[in-house]
This record gives C-alpha cells, sequence and structure tokens, in this order.
C-alpha cells in the first residue's frame, strides 16, 4: 500500500479525520492509532472505531495493545467467543499483560459468572503494575455478588494500595452502611484520619456519621476539619449548615448555605433552607424572599412550593397559598403532605368537596397523621356513610392500635349499624382507657347519650 506524505497535525484525531475526508492514506505510529481508537470507543461511535483498528492492525500487526482494543470491542458487541479466542491468542504471546486478564474477568463477569472473574483478578496481582485497580475491580465483582463484607475488606485493601483513591473510600463507607455499621465505619474513618489527617473527604463522611446518630457537636467538629483541610469544599458547607440548623443556630446555619452558594454555583436546596432559618427567626420577610429564589433556580422542586403554600397558609392568605399547593401538586400528585395542605386550605376557603379529596388523596397516598385521620372519619360520620368510616378506622387502628379517639368512634358507628352488642363493648374498652374522650360521642352520636345503656356515662 502506498502512504502518502504526512501534513502537520496537532492531534492524530485531527490527522485520522483528514485522512477520512481525503481519502488518502497516512501513516500512524501504533500508539496514535491507539489514542484514535479508545477516542472514539468513549465517544461511542464503534463504526470509527472499528475502522481505525483495522487500519491501525494493517500498519501494525503484532501490536498487543491494538489487538486488546479489538477483544474490547468484541466485549462491547457481546461476542464473547471471538473475544475469549484472541484473548486466549493473546495470553500466549504475552502471559504477564494484565490487561488481558482484565478483559477476560470482564466477560466472566457479563455472564455473571463472578468468582471466575474474581480468581482471574486476583492472579494478575502478582504481577500488576497498578494493584489497586485490580483490587477495585475484585471489589465491584463482591458488589455484584452482594457480598458485602468481602467488598468492604477489598476496598479497604485498594486504599492501603493508594491513600487517595477517594472511590474505594466511598465504597467503604457505602459498605459500611449497608451493612449497618455505623460504629464500626466511625472507628475505621477515625483510624484513617490518625494517617490522613488532611483528607477531607474522609472528614466529611465522619461528620455525616456522627449526623446520623446524632453527635452534633462531633459532626460540627468534622465538617470544621473538612473545611479547614479544604475551604472550598462545598457539601462540607452545606452538611456544616444542616447541623447549626439542627442546634438551633441559625444565623450561622444562613452563613454555611450563603457560603456553599458564593463558591459554585447557587442550589435550590440551599436557598429552601435559609428560608426555613428565617422561618425560625422570624423574619418572614426575608424566609419568603428565599423561597421564592427556589423555586427560581429550581421550579420542579415540590418542596420549595410547599414551603410557600405553608408561609402562606400561616398568615391566612389561602388564595395565594391554593395557587402554591396546586404547583406542588403537579410537580408530586402523589405526596400526602401536599394532599393534607390543600385539604386544610379548600376547608378554610369553603370548598368542602375539594377538601373532602385532598382528605382522601392524603390517606390513599400513605399519610397516616392522626389529624388526617380523625378529619376522615368524622366526615364519613356526617355524610352517614358507614362503610367508608369502617374502612378508614381499620387504617387507623394499624397506626394508633386502641386510641380512645378512634374506638369511641368505631362504637358509634357499630351504633349506628344497630350493631348494639359490638357497640357496648367497644365503648367499654374506650372508657376503661380515657374516660375524657367519652364526651365527644355527645356531637358525633347524640342519640347514644340519650340511650339507656349509656346514659350514666354521659350523666347529662
Amino acid at each position: 500500500m502506498k502512504f502518502e506524505s504526512n501534513e502537520d497535525f496537532d492531534f492524530p484525531i485531527e490527522k485520522f479525520e483528514h485522512m477520512l475526508k481525503t481519502n488518502n492514506v497516512l501513516f500512524f505510529d501504533a500508539d496514535e492509532f491507539v489514542e484514535i481508537v479508545e477516542h472514539y470507543i468513549d465517544m461511542g461511535k464503534l463504526a470509527l472505531a472499528k475502522k481505525a483498528m483495522r487500519l491501525g492492525l494493517h500498519q501494525h500487526p503484532n501490536y498487543t495493545d491494538l489487538k486488546l482494543l479489538k477483544a474490547e470491542i468484541y466485549i462491547f458487541e457481546d461476542k464473547h467467543a471471538q473475544a475469549e479466542n484472541l484473548l486466549n491468542y493473546l495470553q500466549k504471546v504475552d502471559p504477564q499483560n494484565e490487561e488481558i486478564y482484565v478483559l477476560q474477568a470482564n466477560i466472566y463477569s457479563k455472564q455473571d459468572r463472578h468468582l471466575e472473574a474474581i480468581e482471574t483478578l486476583e492472579y494478575t496481582l502478582d504481577f500488576a503494575v497498578q494493584p489497586s485497580e485490580i483490587f477495585n475491580l475484585i471489589g465491584i465483582e463482591y458488589l455484584f455478588m452482594e457480598n458485602f463484607e468481602k467488598a468492604k475488606a477489598t476496598y479497604m485493601k485498594c486504599l492501603d494500595q493508594d491513600q487517595k483513591d477517594f472511590t474505594a473510600l466511598y465504597n467503604i463507607i457505602y459498605c459500611f452502611d449497608f451493612l449497618d455499621q455505623q460504629e464500626e465505619a466511625i472507628v475505621y474513618l477515625n483510624q484513617f484520619l490518625n494517617k490522613n489527617p488532611y483528607c477531607e473527604i474522609a472528614w466529611h463522611q465522619l461528620g455525616k456519621l456522627y449526623y446520623d446518630i446524632g453527635e452534633d457537636k462531633r459532626a460540627l467538629q468534622a465538617f470544621d476539619f473538612a473545611i479547614y483541610s479544604d475551604d472550598y469544599f462545598v457539601g462540607a458547607y452545606l452538611e456544616k449548615a444542616k447541623v447549626l440548623e439542627r442546634l438551633k443556630r441559625y444565623h450561622e446555619a444562613i452563613e454555611n448555605y450563603k457560603i456553599s452558594n458564593q463558591l459554585d454555583d447557587p442550589t435550590a436546596y440551599a436557598y429552601l433552607r435559609i428560608g426555613k432559618c428565617y422561618i425560625k427567626l422570624n423574619q418572614s420577610v426575608e424566609a419568603v424572599k428565599y423561597f421564592k429564589k427556589a423555586v427560581h433556580e429550581d421550579p420542579m422542586m415540590d418542596k420549595a412550593w410547599s414551603a410557600l403554600t405553608e408561609f402562606y397558609m400561616n398568615k391566612k392568605e389561602y388564595k395565594t397559598a391554593l395557587s402554591f399547593v396546586n404547583k406542588a401538586l403537579n410537580i408530586d400528585g402523589e405526596n400526602p403532605h401536599h394532599w393534607r395542605n390543600f385539604s386544610i386550605i379548600n376547608a378554610e376557603l369553603g370548598y368542602e368537596d375539594e377538601s373532602k379529596k385532598g382528605l382522601q388523596h392524603a390517606l390513599e397516598f400513605g399519610n397516616y397523621e392522626f389529624e388526617n385521620l380523625v378529619m376522615q372519619i368524622d366526615i364519613c360520620i356526617e355524610e352517614e356513610k358507614w362503610k367508608d368510616a369502617l374502612d378508614t378506622l381499620d387504617y387507623a387502628q394499624e397506626f394508633y392500635e386502641n386510641h380512645p379517639e378512634f374506638l369511641y368512634r368505631l362504637s358509634g358507628v357499630y351504633f349506628k349499624l344497630k350493631e348494639y352488642t359490638r357497640a357496648q363493648e367497644i365503648f367499654q374498652k374506650a372508657f376503661a382507657i380515657h374516660q375524657g374522650y367519652a364526651f365527644e360521642m355527645f356531637e358525633l352520636f347524640p342519640e347514644m347519650s340519650m340511650h339507656s345503656d349509656y346514659k350514666s356515662y354521659f350523666k347529662l
């Protein structure tokens, strides 16, 4: 084949694409072909990768790295038999090339043969240039097998090899978390930090663990050390602000949320939390300003619309609140908290049907708050929908077993259904638990107070 003379090109990719446009064949170094093929694989342009690989093997037929890329493309196309044949050949030619075994392990992994993948990878550890990368791959296989103890131990070996392998550190914490080993994770991170006192990632993870178990002062110290190690670490400022907010140190929390927005692109989350802090400080003007910034930054953040809803509910501006709760529901129509607010707002505006609909949806989507259940049951009683009342009372018993308010109502419903014996048994059970709630029966079921079985209880 005749090769045209090379022109001056800054990059092999540019040179290769020029060749394709002009239809002239240019000569490339073998490493340049590797760079070109890897570029197109990363870009997902497999046809161009294969074209570059074919030309590369034509110009450099014995170059192992190009043949490894050919095997990689076979694996990408799920042509495992062709890939294995090529890898077996390469293993004979270059038996201590770790990439051969990594690709073979990849095939095993794709075939769910994870133990074989692990054995293949472990074989390479004696001659691997960077054992930490091999340990990383072994850890992934253990994660696929959901063997979190072995995955954790493997990633620890990975971190021993490379103290700055933060992916391994995150995976170790992930394994601790999955195994519900918070205390062990704290011990491990403290030991790691004794050797690496300026590792901001470790301090950050330690702070989150302390926060989760309620050790707020220790969490605060950990986040301060993370910031000391890297004063541009946005995540540390956010987590520190959360701790300060929980400690009711709202001014300091606001300051840290604001710093996080200054160091990086502003987030709706930080604006929302700032607004919540201002609510706690009774600074409503500032609060609503930041809630509006939150929805401007991220119009799909339903929690921010909910914050605006509750702000205007507290001000008794229910029409404005209704417009905001509708926006929250448009984003997340299965959120029981939004439906509860929707129900309360419509009740205040006198829209009874809409209020009932909101309450029904709140229960349907899992909001079993006590007040919601009482409201729903009382609506059913008022409308004499006894079956619906019984269904809702059954729900209530799952969450508030033997609560007297529900037992009294249950007794009243059975009374209305003329199941007098059952009604009396339940009433006596409720009365034994709490006598005071019995007087609610007079309002809900006034005819019961006049019945001979109950007169003595009401003492009217």
